[in-house]
């Protein structure tokens, strides 16, 4: 089974690579060394968000550099399993402790509630993700297909009323106004858009 690709490269208009961050920061790698070449531009596959490579070194340089490590062994900040053994006491069940900014009111109101400020913080955000989860949904897609479109096609002719069709939820509009685009590009946006206008309908 062939992994989804997490990166896409694009060298002008056209799609260099896709793939592992990794594989993708070897191919730029080598082609930024061949002399002469269009400008070159990553993207997270899932956000759209632009990614500044450092492809100093080495290529085992590069290929350990970005060879994707496996979520739990990352530590968020704050993540007490970076303080050492923990002593006697319940489990962590994967809490992470971090600071929250509140006024006095706020935290009155927090310890007054059962189980005091922590549960009831957990709750509160169990409850929004559950009644604003296709919201969220909806705008992560947005705005990664925003992002793609504003790095690459931001001076291009029906930019800016693709991204209107985009945002209104049009995606008949969307394929027209990308239809006339160089074709690597025109797909990788619509691919994105697609996302968006699936959420909305879910």
């Amino acid at each position: 089974m062939t992994a989804t690709p997490t990166t896409i490269a694009f060298e002008g208009d056209r799609r260099l690579v896709s793939g592992s961050l990794a594989d993708v920061a070897i191919t730029v790698r080598k082609r930024t060394g061949k002399g002469t070449h269009e400008n070159i531009l990553v993207f997270d596959h899932a956000t759209g968000k632009t990614l500044h490579l450092d492809l100093t070194g080495a290529e085992r340089d590069v290929r350990a550099r970005y060879t994707e490590t496996p979520a739990t062994e990352i530590e968020a900040p704050g993540d007490e399993s970076a303080a050492g053994p923990r002593g006697r006491g319940r489990p962590r069940l994967g809490v992470v402790a971090r600071e929250v900014t509140l006024l006095p009111r706020h935290w009155d109101w927090l310890n007054a509630q059962p189980g005091g400020a922590s549960v009831a913080l957990r709750k509160l955000v169990e409850d929004a993700r559950r009644t604003r989860g296709q919201s969220d949904a909806l705008r992560v897609r947005q705005e990664a297909a925003y992002r793609f479109l504003s790095a690459i096609a931001g001076d291009w002719r029906n930019y800016e009323e693709s991204t209107r069709a985009l945002y209104a939820g049009d995606a008949v509009r969307f394929r027209e106004l990308t239809e006339s685009w160089p074709v690597d590009v025109r797909d990788h946006a619509r691919l994105l858009a697609d996302d968006a206008f699936t959420a909305r309908k879910t």
